[in-house]
């Protein structure tokens, strides 16, 4: 909107500047003194051969009768009273005379080689209907000027928003796809990309809560026949620790099915978060170091060894949302890994670059970038425990994309296994 308010400002005196300067210039042409009064040039050439006729001592009254009888303002000056500069002296001959202007008005002096050393001055009077009718015209042209300078203006600029406005209403019909062709001749750039960028946080999140919906009615169903199987076998089992059996597996399912449902509400109120992020800058190395600490109990127990080449530097995000996907990066190492973990950490320019990586079986490559869809699972890596619902790196990609960053899988080059790397945008820099 800037660029569009500078345009807007720039071309307004552009355009009254370059108008007034055409309407001033079209009046100067069109209406020249001379032309205005050519009756009164007429008129005092006239006066000035009858003066001549007559000898010098009757001018003085000839001029008076003169006034009186046509009702004009004339004098019979002598020459010499004049402070013009030769070259104005030298119009007065001319047949156009010589017209100049007082804080009174206009006024014609003329004379002839038979008036000797005198000259006639005749005050001139404008026709001010004519002069009104003119500075009319010339204000409505200056007006419609104006528009048109403003119409070059504003034409792109309601055209984009009828392009908006087109998009809106698709979108609002139920076409999700639909979005804005930013053009870079546009005074509304970024309208138009949040327009796009909301349009696209909305089609993902309605998607997402279809994948949930589809998600949950699939997962809850084994853990409710299981249920349905407990109680029907606890009714009909004439052992009583039969029975008791059957209610701890009952129970054991109602806790599994609390944990999956504690796990998909959090994972869908976790848009709201990105409205809340509080940045904070830390040590690249402490920060990274106290996160492999928290992991040190499951790396105890699984046996895994844990690389670390972390480079000089300053991480500033969101650390607690940031710490949640690093360690759910190296928690599904620990699931995965057979002995081996690296973690690495650097700054590159205005990025901070994480990379985990491990010695396990990696990830198919054509499940590259399925593994950050919400619920997904590969069917031939199963998490040990059995506990995972598919959230964790789901987790991992909104924490990348709150800080307008990236994170990708390919396969380790060093151990083998899978190569989990996270780039986020420093804000410190």
């Amino acid at each position: 909107m800037k660029k569009f308010y500078l345009s807007l400002l720039g071309s307004a005196l552009l355009s009254i500047i370059i108008l007034g300067w055409l309407i001033d210039a079209f009046s100067q042409q069109t209406q020249t003194p001379h032309d205005v009064f050519y009756s009164e040039t007429q008129m005092i050439k006239g006066f000035a051969k009858q003066l001549a006729a007559i000898s010098p001592s009757q001018r003085p009254q000839a001029i008076k009768q003169l006034n009186d009888d046509f009702t004009v303002q004339l004098e019979y000056r002598p020459t010499q009273s004049l402070a013009l500069p030769q070259s104005l002296l030298a119009q007065i001959t001319q047949p156009s005379g010589l017209i100049l202007e007082d804080q009174q008005g206009y006024y014609l002096l003329y004379s002839e080689p038979n008036l000797g050393s005198h000259h006639l001055k005749m005050r001139l009077m404008k026709d001010h209907n004519h002069e009104q009718g003119n500075d009319v015209l010339l204000t409505m042209l200056f007006y419609a000027g104006l528009c048109v300078f403003m119409g070059f203006i504003i034409t792109p600029l309601a055209k984009r928003l009828s392009v908006l406005n087109d998009a809106a209403q698709r979108f609002a019909k139920g076409d999700l796809k639909s979005r804005i062709h930013v053009s870079h001749f546009t005074y509304i750039k970024d309208v138009e990309l949040t327009f796009n960028r909301m349009a696209s946080q909305i089609e993902k999140l309605l998607e997402e809560n279809k994948l949930m919906a589809s998600s949950l009615s699939h997962d809850i169903r084994t853990p409710i026949a299981c249920l349905r199987f407990g109680l029907e076998a606890a009714q009909d089992s004439p052992n009583e620790q039969k029975r008791l059996e059957y209610l701890a597996r009952m129970e054991q399912d109602l806790d599994q099915m609390e944990s999956m449902l504690k796990s998909y509400l959090a994972f869908a109120t976790l848009e709201q978060k990105a409205n809340q992020l509080t940045f904070n800058e830390s040590d690249l190395d402490s920060y990274t170091l106290t996160l492999v600490h928290q992991l040190e109990p499951k790396l105890e127990q699984r046996q895994l060894r844990i690389q670390q080449q972390i480079e000089p530097g300053a991480v500033c995000a969101d650390l607690h949302w940031l710490a949640r996907a690093i360690v759910n990066l190296l928690s599904n190492a620990c699931d995965f890994a057979t002995s081996e973990i690296l973690i690495s950490a650097k700054q590159a320019g205005n990025q901070v670059i994480f990379t985990i990586e491990d010695d396990g079986p990696g990830i198919d490559p054509k499940n590259w970038h399925k593994v950050f869809s919400p619920f997904f699972q590969e069917q031939t890596h199963r998490n040990r425990d059995g506990e995972s619902y598919g959230l964790g790196l789901a987790i991992v990609a909104k924490v990348a994309d709150w800080h307008h960053g990236t994170v990708s899988v390919t396969k380790s080059k060093q151990l083998g296994g899978a190569c989990f790397t996270l780039s986020i945008q420093n804000k410190s820099l």
